[in-house]
């Protein structure tokens, strides 16, 4: 007979997929840096690639807390936000639009973020890791405060970049207007 889970397994469970989430997360952003043309956007990026690389180790933090190895476990959902972002660098690579889709996707990895270290958060506390909970909220806080940056130049950028998309919609090629 398999041995039950518990809240234990599962809090292991996810610090190990958010661990490997975050690890690519670094990666992305530094590939993001590069492809942003918009200069606060790519500062966004690089902050954030130097303050994930903290994440990691708060995250190995953790994992000494529970006593546990620190290993992470290929999380499918970062592989494909990360997969998403490469083809829209493709699709999108040197268009007006090139950046508003890399804040997107920045912010669709943010918002994973969110959601999981809010869980792990409340896991640990639950599970009695107060030490872990606040290295986690830390990392949570950290998360909320990027994707609120990224909002904000997101709108910058995304302001700038609709100009041009006026004249698709007086010639009929943007959105129809209700009648």
């Amino acid at each position: 007979m398999a041995k039950q889970k518990t809240l234990h397994d599962a809090f292991y469970e996810t610090l190990k997929d958010v661990y490997y989430a975050e690890k690519q997360s670094v990666k992305a952003l530094k590939k993001s840096a590069k492809a942003a043309e918009h200069a606060e956007l790519r500062q966004a990026f690089e902050t954030h690639a130097e303050e994930s690389a903290q994440q990691v180790e708060r995250l190995t933090q953790v994992f000494e807390i529970i006593g546990k190895p620190a290993r992470a476990k290929t999380c499918e959902a970062m592989q494909g936000i990360v997969s998403e972002m490469e083809e829209d660098l493709e699709d999108f690579a040197e268009t007006p639009a090139a950046d508003a889709v890399l804040a997107a996707c920045a912010q669709a990895v943010e918002h994973y973020e969110i959601a999981r270290y809010g869980t792990l958060k409340t896991w640990a506390g639950q599970l009695g890791y107060a030490d872990a909970a606040k290295l986690l909220d830390e990392t949570l806080q950290e998360e909320k405060k990027t994707d609120a940056r990224l909002s904000e130049i997101a709108e910058a950028i995304n302001a700038a970049g609709t100009a041009g998309d006026d004249t698709e919609a007086s010639n009929g090629k943007g959105s129809k207007k209700a009648a």
